[in-house]
């Protein structure tokens, strides 16, 4: 069984999922940038990257977010505001998967905007809700 502080550190996860998520997109442009590395490796890391994100939303609209506003129902206007921001990411996510990364040039304007809505996305998210995460506890599985 896990102990109560794991379980109930749920929005420092989130923080740490999000700074990994940055991490992961800021290495796919500087290899862009760059320039040396194969259009097939960045394609794959660029898959890689949008799978992540994709999944860690899938989790936050099925799981997170509902449990957050029940206990919070002050949340639910911003829990619905993350919830259709996710479905903006999720066209420029499929958006970047069908880029051509010889094209660097667009490459980098389709990663540099999903970095910019993306990190806005974050910033307000963490800022709104990761205290009342931290409050709440989750059961253990």
């Amino acid at each position: 069984m896990e102990s109560k502080s794991r379980i109930s550190a749920f929005g420092t996860q989130l923080v740490e999922i999000h700074d990994w998520l940055r991490e992961q997109l800021a290495q796919l442009r500087a290899d862009v940038d760059a320039g040396v590395a194969q259009p097939r490796k960045l394609q794959a890391h660029c898959l890689t990257f949008c799978a992540a994100l994709t999944k860690h939303h899938t989790g936050e609209d099925v799981g997170v977010f509902p449990a957050l506003a029940q206990r919070f129902p002050e949340l639910k206007p911003v829990v619905d505001e993350l919830a259709r921001d996710h479905e903006i990411i999720t066209v420029m996510l499929k958006r970047l998967e069908d880029v051509d990364f010889t094209d660097r040039p667009n490459a980098l304007r389709e990663i540099n905007g999903v970095e910019a809505i993306m990190e806005s996305h974050f910033t307000f998210e963490e800022r709104k809700i990761v205290d009342a995460l931290n409050s709440m506890e989750f059961p253990a599985r």
